[in-house]
C-alpha cells in the first residue's frame, strides 16, 4: 500500500465525509486504507448515511466516536474545530443532495459544517444514478464547488444501483486513495489544473492479423494513468482514451476503451476540441496490416512458410490534433511523447529532437526504451523537450513522479 512520504508530518489529519448512498459501505474500505498508513482519520457521516453503515463500523475501523449531529460533544465545538484542524476533507460518496447543499452553503449536519469551515483541500466524490448525475442542477452545484477550489472527481461508469451501468459509480476506493495522497502531498498549494479539462491517451494498440493475433507493443499504460491521477488530483476533469491496458480506471477520470490506431485516433479526435490540454503518451502502432483476414491464419500442413503480410501507415494523431488546434484557432497545449532508441544514425535526444520538430507540439516527453527501461515497469526516467528549445531532465523515479514533473511543466504553458 501506498504511503506518504517519510518527510511528511506525522499523521496528517483526514475528515472522512461519508454521503448517504448506497456506495457508502465501500468508504470502509477507504477508511482502512488511510488508517493503515499512518492518517488520523475522523469520520463525519450524514444522517442518510448511518442508515447504510451504521456508527458501530465507522468507531471501530477509525477508533473515534461518530455523529452525524453538531449537538453532540457540543463542548469541543466539532463543527468548527474538525474544519479547521484537517489537513484533507474527503468525502466519498458525495451524493447529489450533498452536493446540493454544500454548493448552497447549508449548515444543516455536522458535515455541512465541516465543509463551510474546512481551510485545507477538500476533494469531493460523487456516485448517484446516471440520470441525477446529469441533470442540470447536479452540473451547476459540480461547476460552483469547483470554481471555489474544491477538487471534485468524475463518477466512475458501470453498474449502478439494480440493473442499471452508466457514469455515476463510485471509483474504487484504492483509486481515490491515491488521488488524495497526490492532494495531500501538494497541500498548501493551489490546485493548479482546477477547471481545466485534459485529453491523455494510454497503453499500446492492437492491429489484428486475424481474429487471434495482432500487431502490438510492450506499452502497460502505467505512465499514462499515471498522467490522468495526476491531473485529477490536481483538479482538472480528465478523459483518458485507454488502448488494452489492464488497470484499475483511476479515480476521476473519464475512460474511453480502445483497441486499434483508428480507435484511439476518432476517440481523441473527437474529445480534444474541448480540452485545455492534450497529452499523447499512448504508444500508437506506426503500420496495420492491409487486409485482415476473418479467420485463423493456419500454419501450412506441409511445414511451409506463411505468405508475407502487406502493411500500410496509420494515421499521425499528434500530427493531426497539431493541425486540428492550428486551423480551429484552439488555445491548447499539446504533449507528445517519443519512445526512442539510439542507433547509427543518432541519440536518442537527436530522435527526440527530430521528432519534436515533425509533429509541432508544444512539449516532447522523450524516453529511451528496451529491457527493464519504460515499458512494463513501475518507474521512469524522461526529458522534456520544449518547442522554445526549453531541456528538462527527469531523473528516475515513479512514473506517479514522472507526471508531476510533466504536468509542472505544462502548467505555465496553459492560457488564463
Amino acid at each position: 500500500m501506498t504511503t506518504l512520504d517519510a518527510a511528511a508530518p506525522a499523521r496528517p489529519r483526514v475528515v472522512l465525509g461519508v454521503g448517504g448512498g448506497i456506495a457508502a459501505y465501500k468508504a470502509a474500505e477507504l477508511l482502512r486504507a488511510f488508517t493503515e498508513s499512518g492518517h488520523d482519520v475522523t469520520v463525519v457521516p450524514t444522517r442518510a448515511a448511518l442508515k447504510f453503515v451504521g456508527a458501530a463500523t465507522w468507531e471501530a475501523l477509525s477508533g473515534k466516536p461518530v455523529s452525524a449531529e453538531v449537538w453532540d460533544d457540543i463542548t469541543e465545538v466539532p463543527h468548527v474545530r474538525l474544519g479547521q484542524q484537517a489537513d484533507l476533507v474527503v468525502v466519498a460518496p458525495a451524493t447529489a443532495d450533498l452536493l446540493a447543499r454544500a454548493a448552497a452553503g447549508l449548515a444543516d449536519d455536522l458535515l455541512a459544517n465541516v465543509l463551510l469551515t474546512a481551510h485545507c483541500p477538500v476533494v469531493m466524490v460523487p456516485a448517484m444514478h446516471t440520470e441525477m448525475w446529469e441533470h442540470a442542477a447536479t452540473r451547476a452545484n459540480v461547476a460552483a464547488l469547483r470554481a471555489r477550489g474544491v477538487i471534485v472527481l468524475d463518477p466512475a461508469v458501470g453498474r449502478l444501483t439494480g440493473k442499471d451501468t452508466g457514469p455515476g459509480r463510485l471509483p474504487e476506493p484504492g483509486a481515490i486513495f491515491e488521488a488524495c495522497l497526490d492532494v495531500l502531498r501538494r497541500r498548501g498549494e493551489e490546485p493548479d489544473l482546477l477547471g481545466r479539462t485534459v485529453v491523455v491517451s494510454a497503453g499500446g494498440t492492437r492491429e489484428h492479423l486475424d481474429p487471434v493475433r495482432f500487431l502490438g507493443n510492450r506499452s502497460s499504460g502505467k505512465q499514462g494513468y499515471a498522467l490522468a491521477e495526476v491531473a485529477a488530483a490536481r483538479g482538472a476533469r480528465v478523459v483518458l482514451v485507454s488502448a488494452n491496458v489492464a488497470l484499475p480506471d483511476p479515480a476521476g477520470a473519464t475512460v474511453v476503451r480502445v483497441t486499434s490506431a483508428e480507435d484511439l485516433r476518432r476517440a481523441v479526435l473527437q474529445h480534444a476540441p474541448g480540452a485545455d490540454v492534450v497529452v499523447m503518451a499512448a504508444a500508437v502502432a506506426d503500420f496495420r496490416p492491409v487486409a485482415v483476414a476473418s479467420h485463423k491464419i493456419k500454419k501450412d500442413d506441409a511445414g511451409g512458410v506463411p505468405d508475407p503480410i502487406a502493411l500500410e501507415r496509420t494515421a499521425d494523431v499528434l500530427a493531426e490534433v497539431v493541425a486540428a488546434r492550428a486551423a480551429e484557432g484552439r488555445r491548447q497545449v499539446v504533449v507528445g511523447f517519443a519512445a526512442e532508441t539510439g542507433d547509427a544514425s543518432g541519440s536518442v535526444l537527436d530522435h527526440g529532437r527530430a521528432k519534436l520538430a515533425r509533429k509541432g507540439c508544444d512539449l516532447l516527453v522523450v524516453n529511451e526504451v528496451g529491457d527493464g527501461k519504460a515499458f512494463e515497469v513501475d518507474h521512469n526516467e524522461v526529458v522534456v523537450l520544449g518547442a522554445d528549445g526549453s531541456f528538462i531532465e527527469v531523473p528516475e523515479g515513479s512514473k506517479r513522479a514522472v507526471a508531476e514533473a510533466v504536468w509542472d511543466s505544462v502548467v505555465p504553458l496553459l492560457h488564463p
